[in-house]
């Protein structure tokens, strides 16, 4: 997955520069992706992800890793996110 954010789904969006005399020629907007270790609390180990800095800043918000991908959506994580999702869900259970 190139250029997409692995928690949230965010991607590349297009649109157009606008110039003064409105002219209009098209551009990406490419998100804010960073590579990140996040720790795991359920799995206690680290997870290495490519995330949106808005990301970032949301799973702080919703008490780390763990609770951001139960709280998530499937059809926005990715292949490696669901499995995470799934190895604390059923850590979580026993």
């Amino acid at each position: 997955m190139a250029r997409r954010c692995e928690l949230s789904g965010k991607g590349v969006m297009s649109g157009n520069n606008v110039s003064h005399a409105l002219n209009r020629t098209r551009r990406k907007f490419l998100p804010n992706l960073c590579r990140v270790t996040l720790i795991s609390d359920a799995l206690e180990r680290s997870v290495k992800f490519k995330v949106a800095a808005s990301t970032l800043r949301t799973v702080e918000h919703r008490g780390g890793l763990d609770a951001y991908l139960l709280k998530a959506k499937d059809g926005e994580l990715s292949k490696r996110a669901l499995l995470i999702k799934q190895e604390v869900r059923q850590k979580l259970a026993s």
